[in-house]
């Protein structure tokens, strides 16, 4: 039904203007709320990017290339990091503990990285392999462990001999 009186026309029109200035205010609200979220968002990007080259940073003072695993600082040649070593052998030893097979790995490629050929860590990484299933992982690690040239190991060394002799892989 279309209003003929003049009021009702005036009435309609201005109910239409009213209706069109307050969805124009609406929008007008949610625009700006929805810059101030970019904004907010790019603010949050900016200083992701700078925590990111911060550790690039550290990593490339410590000897390592960029390879995008921030975990650990790589040892130099011949070097090792005992106190990551045995934080990540400590929290590898927790999730072994608990079954937690693939953690377990992860810290204890952490704690092999940080002292790279150590039978010691050689071993604990061997064992999660072998938990896990993995038994050919398991005997490259055991072997691994088996030929540590240091004599500080003996001890992992010979332990790792005698899982390559139950594994039938001597």
């Amino acid at each position: 039904m279309i209003p003929r009186n003049p009021i009702h026309l005036a009435l309609a029109a201005a109910f239409a203007l009213g209706l069109a200035l307050t969805l124009g205010a609406c929008e007008s609200a949610t625009l700006k709320a929805n810059e101030q979220q970019v904004q907010q968002q790019q603010a949050q990007i900016e200083q992701n990017q700078l925590e990111i080259q911060k550790m690039l940073a550290q990593q490339q003072g410590y000897g390592g290339a960029s390879s995008g695993s921030v975990s650990a600082p790589i040892a130099s040649a011949g070097g090792c990091d005992k106190s990551v070593m045995a934080a990540a052998t400590r929290h590898g030893g927790d999730k072994l503990a608990s079954g937690d097979f693939t953690h377990a790995i992860g810290y204890y490629q952490d704690a092999l990285t940080a002292c790279p050929n150590n039978a010691r860590a050689e071993l604990n990484l061997a064992h999660a392999y072998e938990a896990a299933g993995n038994r050919s992982a398991a005997i490259d690690h055991f072997r691994d462990a088996a030929h540590s040239t240091d004599p500080s190991e003996s001890s992992a060394e010979e332990e790792a001999r005698n899982a390559l002799v139950r594994l039938g892989s001597n």
